[in-house]
């Protein structure tokens, strides 16, 4: 078999694996991921917003999500409330010197969340000590916190008022399946949006 010929082949393997995931998901969980979208838009629906953190990949996702819903996803609409904790290099930076890195979301929760808000937290494994202490200090303020999360949930799947766990162990795989729940999401709350006002 040629160099070609296995990459072509490995390609196709890996394809297969992700699509496989997807139908998991579909088949499996598809009940369980229709109530934590309901309940995600259920925040927007009461006037809350969305205080979202993740790290490194999950990081980026965060601030897709806000993006896709600040501005807009498929239909021009109004603007609607989502604030990534990621973005904010001298809060994180000052926060991370003169507290730890394990505070950088909490206190930005702290100072910026209120009642009627939700916390999304987007992790790969669950085990992230500044995910788990956004997660202590929204819970701590009355605010449902979201979890988006892989391998099991980990510990932090414990503090979240609704969840999602995407099944398997590849971090890769539910990076990817995250992101189609984001935007499954967004279908969602930008169809309430557009049906409620335009």
């Amino acid at each position: 078999m040629t160099k070609a010929a296995t990459n072509d082949r490995s390609t196709v393997v890996a394809l297969l694996a992700r699509a496989r995931a997807f139908e998991v998901v579909a088949s499996e969980h598809g009940g369980e991921l229709a109530s934590f979208i309901e309940a995600l838009t259920a925040v927007l629906r009461r006037g809350g917003k969305f205080l979202l953190a993740g790290n490194g990949g999950s990081a980026a996702e965060c601030q897709h999500f806000a993006a896709e819903l600040v501005v807009r996803y498929r239909s021009n609409r109004r603007a609607l409330p989502a604030i990534a904790l990621t973005t904010d290099t001298s809060t994180l930076t000052a926060c991370g010197n003169d507290f730890s890195f394990a505070d950088v979301f909490s206190r930005q929760i702290e100072a910026l969340g209120a009642k009627g808000d939700g916390v999304i937290l987007l992790s790969t494994s669950g085990q992230s000590p500044n995910l788990l202490r956004a997660a202590e200090s929204a819970g701590r303020l009355g605010l449902e916190v979201f979890g988006l999360l892989g391998k099991g949930g980990g510990p932090l799947a414990q503090l979240c008022s609704h969840l999602f766990v995407v099944p398997g162990d590849d971090a890769a795989v539910t990076q990817e399946v995250q992101l189609a729940v984001i935007h499954l999401a967004c279908d969602a709350i930008e169809a309430w949006a557009m049906e409620c006002h335009g």
